[in-house]
This record gives structure tokens, sequence and C-alpha cells, in this order.
């Protein structure tokens, strides 16, 4: 029994304590005008009465809201037919009437009778502390909802159909002052308790075990994140303390005499390697020895982390006794409550509707890499662009700028194809994907969510045969759009910018006319850590504040705008009205945002995006970490907020795990390590530096101990070209810079190459060969090391394990006992 029981604190509500039976044979006559009698009287026993509970007439289950149709207009027959069809299974129902038509629905006590016999009464064992109430409020609103979904009019319609035909506008479970509310108002959405241990116990109470698992899971990952902060931050300190120590940037700073090629067609002129000192310092900041240590480091963190979940989330489920729960069972059990004919769908696979289906995904990754290609053409002109401005800082940054604003792009990207700002009630759109079980979407409506229409569409056309498997795909495949759409950009950056543009006289162009990217003589990881941090800074700032703005600031117009106002009535009847409680419990309720499947779907694609910016590119950005950490600080709190004050309450759902998404985790992990890998032997110079340290620095060709064995590594990684080479659609400036007095015939540029007919160099293949060798032991060791984790880490806690094995013990020495028994009588 939960200690929180022991003190006192419910977790189920006394709403419904006294029977419906008794409670209609002691008084049905003096129930409100307004609620209908459903089914007929009889008694039951006595022992099914809660002396001490308090009168349910003004609980109810759910509110269906509709708009004042005319009498005998076709969605007022509608609807009638649909509150006939409740009617016939035992609903009581009340209306009120505002602005608005709001219907209160209250089941029948022996839905709730079936279902726990049905499954044996799971709940009311571990969730309930009080005999007299025997059903958690959060599974009798999960039973309702199932039914209010599920129900037909004689016309083949159910809620979802009346909903898109505006016969209903709404339909939601009321916010009650409950015990378990009032607390977590006071001890979970206050800021002051923003480094308190969160109340999953409570939470679950309230919303149910999804939500708790999702809280469970998000305190469980910013915990451990606040480990791979802290390293993170080492990691970047130490590169801060080597700012001005590193031998190849004061080669840079030096190179006062190096004249490197013009950056762009157009008059671009010749610059010095030495006036990108500071640049080449900020690199070698991110780019050092210390990042590799901290790649592998959070290899491992990655696989610890997810081993501790399962270990977490086994204690957690095991205490809800949920750990061996049949999510088919349940939905089974529901589906035969609401009709005793229903016939279960058999399970069916099609190869061709799933090659179908695998094209389709293909297409549509093939046009998120489109979008990419978009925003490097973009990085392209913009490059070229302001290498032309009259403004001498665009022209000395215009690389920098490029990166910066193509970054800004990109987020903007990211909001388009994911994100939705605008709110409409009672324009609906129903997405049957999901439409079985739960309410449908009434204000997903708008266009920009181009990711989730297309995967809500693919799933559709996949029809799989219950919910679960419905939910699982739609979560691989909007994950995977999510992932090219966040991550296209920076793959390009990562492993492609400055490898495939070419060389000075045979550029690879666009159209034939802009020429792609160069990279940085000191390497291309800056750029990766400038578009990184871009991205997640206004992820994490814009995104959150206006995922917390938008529905704070509607629900304080919509509060403002659908104020009752008095009506020229009598007296009487104008303070019978104001004194009715459900109206204004209806009234305020419907004034929240509303919230649907997705509501807690978004916030768990949030976070495993956010955690595969902390793992997959890590390397080029330590920092990553604790931006996410402090993110997730406030993450909390402001879902604990909307959930409890601004939206609507959820319908709960009841779960004893995250789901797929820990399935998805673990991929990402994975990637995690190939990531990073390929960002440390392709993008970063590390690769490059210890084979010239170990292969052709003076250290080993001159046995010199006495210098840095890095000494001259800039200027063996730069190639000669000739100018005269230059292509015909070049144009050089027709006046020299003032560094120089004569004719340029020479200039250098970053790569390997022969001076005389610019093919590589026996070093371009030692590097190459070097990188991919590192490749492939750095992967290797990860993976092994992440092995050898997962191995070391049970999933089950000993302790889990021997709960089961004595609670098996018990019932077979019962059964024993029993047998025996019964023989000796």
């Amino acid at each position: 029994m939960p200690s929180e029981c022991l003190q006192g604190e419910l977790c189920s509500v006394p709403r419904h304590g006294i029977s419906q039976g008794a409670r209609w044979s002691l008084g049905w006559l003096s129930l409100p005008q307004d609620e209908i009698l459903l089914t007929p009287w009889r008694d039951f026993p006595v022992e099914d009465t809660d002396p001490f509970a308090p009168p349910d007439e003004d609980n109810w289950d759910f509110v269906l809201v509709s708009n004042i149709h005319e009498v005998g207009s076709e969605k007022e027959i509608k609807r009638k037919k649909f509150l006939d069809e409740l009617s016939k299974k035992g609903f009581a129902i009340k209306k009120i009437e505002d602005k608005k038509l709001f219907y209160g629905v209250r089941a029948p006590k022996q839905i709730f009778r079936k279902y726990q016999w049905l499954l044996r009464n799971r709940d009311s064992r571990l969730q309930n502390c009080d005999v007299h109430h025997d059903i958690p409020v959060t599974t009798r609103i999960r039973i309702v909802n199932f039914i209010l979904q599920n129900t037909m009019t004689p016309d083949l319609e159910k809620l979802d159909d009346l909903i898109k035909k505006k016969v209903f506008e709404a339909t939601f479970p009321l916010h009650e002052k409950e015990v378990v509310r009032e607390f977590l108002k006071e001890k979970w959405v206050h800021w002051r308790d923003i480094f308190c241990e969160q109340r999953i116990e409570k939470i679950r109470c309230y919303f149910g075990e999804k939500v708790a698992l999702y809280f469970a899971w998000l305190g469980w990952y910013t915990y451990l994140l606040g480990i791979a902060a802290v390293a993170g931050l080492v990691v970047f300190v130490a590169g801060i303390t080597v700012f001005n120590s590193s031998q190849v940037s004061k080669e840079i700073c030096e190179a006062s005499n190096t004249i490197m090629c013009p950056l762009c067609d157009q008059k671009c002129p010749f610059w010095l390697l030495s006036d990108t000192c500071t640049y080449a310092k900020v690199t070698h900041m991110i780019d050092n020895e210390g990042t590799v240590l901290f790649a592998m480091f959070m290899a491992i963190w990655a696989t610890v982390f997810l081993e501790l979940w399962k270990r977490k989330r086994a204690n957690v489920v095991t205490d809800w006794d949920l750990y061996r729960w049949d999510e088919e069972e349940e939905e089974l059990a529901m589906e035969l409550i609401n009709n005793l004919q229903h016939e279960p769908r058999r399970y069916q696979h099609s190869y061709f509707r799933s090659t179908i289906m695998l094209l389709l995904v293909l297409v549509m990754i093939a046009v998120l890499i489109g979008i990419a290609h978009a925003l490097i053409i973009y990085r392209v002109i913009a490059t070229a662009l302001f290498t032309q401005s009259n403004f001498e800082f665009l022209r000395e940054q215009a690389n920098t700028m490029a990166v910066m604003t193509g970054a800004v792009l990109h987020y903007i990207t990211i909001v388009i194809m994911t994100k939705v700002w605008s709110e409409t009630r009672g324009g609906q759109q129903v997405f049957s994907c999901f439409s079985t079980i739960n309410p449908p979407l009434p204000f997903y409506t708008s266009l920009l969510q181009v990711n989730r229409h297309v995967a809500l569409y693919l799933c559709d056309l996949e029809k799989p045969r219950t919910f679960s498997q419905r939910e699982n795909n739609f979560t691989v495949k909007i994950f995977t759009f999510q992932f090219f759409t966040n991550f296209s950009s920076l793959i390009y950056i990562a492993f492609f910018l400055g490898r495939i543009n070419g060389h000075p006289g045979n550029y690879v162009r666009i159209a034939g006319k802009w020429r792609l990217e160069e990279c940085h003589p000191s390497g291309c990881i800056t750029d990766l850590f400038i578009q990184m941090a871009i991205i997640m800074l206004l992820k994490q700032t814009i995104s959150n504040v206006m995922e917390y703005l938008i529905p704070w600031i509607a629900h304080k117009l919509r509060k403002k705008q659908q104020r009752p106002k008095k009506r020229s009535m009598i007296l009487g009847e104008e303070e019978e009205e104001a004194e009715d409680p459900c109206k204004r419990q209806w009234l305020s309720n419907y004034q929240l945002k509303e919230v649907n499947i997705f509501s807690l779907f978004d916030e768990f694609l949030e976070m495993v995006i956010q955690y595969s910016f902390t793992t997959i590119f890590v390397a080029a950005f330590p920092l990553a970490p604790l931006l996410a950490f402090f993110n997730n600080l406030f993450e909390i709190r402001l879902d604990a907020i909307k959930m409890l004050r601004l939206h609507q309450r959820m319908v709960p759902r009841k779960a004893n795990d995250i789901g797929i998404w820990l399935q998805v985790l673990e991929a990402v992990g994975i990637l995690a390590v190939i990531g990073n890998g390929l960002v440390i032997a392709i993008t970063s110079d590390f690769i490059p530096v210890q084979v010239y340290k170990y292969t052709y620095s003076p250290c080993m060709m001159e046995n010199s101990t006495s210098v840095d064995c890095s000494t001259g590594y800039i200027n063996h990684s730069l190639s000669v070209f000739r100018i005269q080479d230059f292509e015909p659609y070049t144009k050089l400036p027709e006046t020299l810079p003032d560094f120089l007095s004569n004719e340029i015939k020479e200039c250098r540029y970053r790569d390997y190459r022969n001076a005389d007919d610019y093919s590589y160099t026996v070093q371009f293949w030692h590097i190459f060969a070097a990188r991919l060798a590192f490749l492939i032991l750095f992967e290797h060791a990860a993976l092994c090391v992440k092995l050898i984790a997962a191995w070391y880490i049970p999933d089950v806690p000993q302790s889990v394990k021997n709960q089961f094995l004595d609670r098996k013990h018990s019932n077979l020495r019962k059964d024993l006992s029993m047998m025996e028994y019964s023989t000796e009588v």
C-alpha cells in the first residue's frame, strides 16, 4: 500500500462511494430535473452502500459540449440519437444551457464492476486506500472515455464522426478539487520545488500511469544529465585554459606571410591566414584531446542511463503491481464491456502494404534531405553576397555570418515542419489512426505540421490491429521524420562541408555558378559548434516560451470572452443559475486549452529529440548536456503548470513502461556512437594532427624533442595553387591588398594536393587510412563498452525478482494448503 495512502491522502477521490442502485432506490424522485434516470430501479445488497460517502449528483465523469442547434435540425437529431445510445447503456445525463449546451455524463456502477471482474480488480488493490471506493478516478475516466469514443448511433456514426460534423464541439473529463490535485498544486507546480523530488505516486493518482511514467523518466533523465553536464563543462573549461597555448593556433596567428586563395569568384580579395587568428583559437578550444574522451564518456553515459532507467521503471511499476500488465487484455476487456458481441481483429501482415509504406517513407526522407540541400544553397549564396557587401564586418566574417543565419533558417524550418502555433476550437480534423480509443484532435488543423500529417496518413494506410501498434508505428515514423528535419543540415556540416567542394581551378558549383563552401584552415568543427549552439538555444528559449505563453494567453482571453453574463431573468432564476456548481465548474474547464492524444506524445518527442542533440554530436558541442539540464529543470515545472492549470484534464492511460520510446532511445545511443566517431574521425582535425605528429613532424623526421611535435602542421596541411590556373569564371580583384607589393603568383588552400597536377598526395591517403582505422576502433570499443555496461547493470533489480519469487511461492503454498484442507474435509 503506498505511503501516501497510509497518511490519509487517497488516490481515489470519494466521488462515487454510494452505489447507483442504492441511491436510486433511496430517492430517485429527488434527482435534479435535468438529470435523466437511465436504468430501472433495483435493489443492491446492503454492503454495497457506503453510509458515509457524500452524494455524487454533482460529480460527472465526462462533459460533452455542443452548439445550440435549431430544433429538428440534422445536427440536433444526431445529437439526440447519440445521447439516447448512452442512455441505453445506463448513463446518467445532465444538461446545462449557457451560450452552448453542456451535457454531463456519468456511467453506471455495473460497468466498473464488469471491468473489475474481467481484470480481477487489479486497480482497487493498489490505488485505493478505502474499501468503500473501489475504483480509481483515473480508471473510471479511462473506461468512460473508451465507451464514449466507441458508442455508435443507428446511423453508424461514432463520437469522432459527430465532432467532425460539428454535432459536438468538445469532450473532456473534469478537473475537480480533489485532495490529490490540491496536493500537486501545493507540492509540485511551484518554482520553489524545482530541485525537489517529484511526487510520482500522486501524479499517477490524478493523471494516470502514462503521465506518471513520463515525469518519472524525465526526472531520472534530468538527474543523470547533471553528471554529463558537469563532464561537458569540465571539457569546455579545459579547452578555454589552452585557448592561447595551442601550437596550431599560434602558427595560424603568426602566418602573416601566408596568402590564402579568394573565398568567392567575384572579385573577392586574397587574404592572410593570420587574419583568422581568433577563429583558430576558438576551434582549438572545441577540438582537442579532451573531445575524444568526452565522446567516449557520453557513449557510456547513454548506456548507463538507459540501464538504470530500466531498473527504476521496474521498481516503480512493481509498486503499482503493473509489471506484467497486459495492454491487449485490457483493451479487449473494455471492448467487451462496451459491446458484448464484439469480435477482435485478427493479426494480419501484408508484404505489399509494407513495401509501399517503406517506399513512401523513403520519399519523405528524400524530401527532408532536399530541404537540407536548400539550406546548403542558401549558405553558398549568402557567403557570396556577404563577401561582396559594402560593410567591412560582413566581408571579413562572411563565412561565420552565413553559418549563423543558416542556423536560424534551419530552426525556422524545424518550426514549420514540426510545430503548431494556431489553435481553433471547433475546427476539427479527426485522425482515424488514433480515434479508436482517444478523443479526436480538434485543434491540430494547421498546415504547418507537415511531418505529422504525413506520418498520420501513412499510419492510416497501415491499418494496425490495436491502438498500441498504431501508436508504435506512428512514433517510429514521426521520429524518423523529425530526426532528418533536425539533423540533416548538421550531418552536411559535420561530414560533407569542405570535402566535396573541389579545389581552386576546379570547384564544384551549384547551377554552374555558385561554388560550395570551404572549411577554415583549422577545420569545420566550429561551424558545427555554432549550428548546434544556435539551434539548441532557440529551441530551448523561444520554443519553450511560446509553448507556455500561448496557452496562458489563450486561456486568459477565453476566460475574459466567455465569462458568463447575467441574463434578463426573474431574480429567483438568476440566483438559482448562479448557485449551480456544475455550471461554474464545466465552464471553467471548457475555457482551458483542449488536450488530445498528442499532448503527452509531443512532450516525449521533444525530450527524445533533445536527447539526440545531447548525445549524437556532443563531441562538437560539449555544452549540450548543460543546456539540456537547465532546460529540463524548467520543462518539468512548465509541463506541470500546463497540465494542472492551463490545459483540460488528460484522459488517463494505463501503462507499465514508456513504450517504444525506449527502443528509440537505444537506437539514438547507437547513432551517438557512430555520430561521435565520425565527428572525431572526419570533422575534427584530431586525426590529421596525430598523423602529422607521428609521421611527418620534426619529432619524427629530425628526432628533435625540444620543439612541439605539431610544429609545422599548418604549412603541411595547406596546398599551393598557381593563380594562372583559375577558371575563366573567376574574377580576381583589380587592386591588390595593402599587405602585397608585388604581383601574386601563388595562393594557399586547405587540402592535400600536389602543386603540379593537383592530385592527392601520399599524406592524404595516410590520413584517410588513419581516419578509417580510428572510426572502426572507436566504434567497436564504444559498442563493446556499451554491451559490457548493459550486461553489468541488470535491467530488473534483484529485489523485484525476489518479490515475484516470494509471491509465487506464497500462492503455491496457499493452493496446496487449500487442496489438503479440502481433502481432509
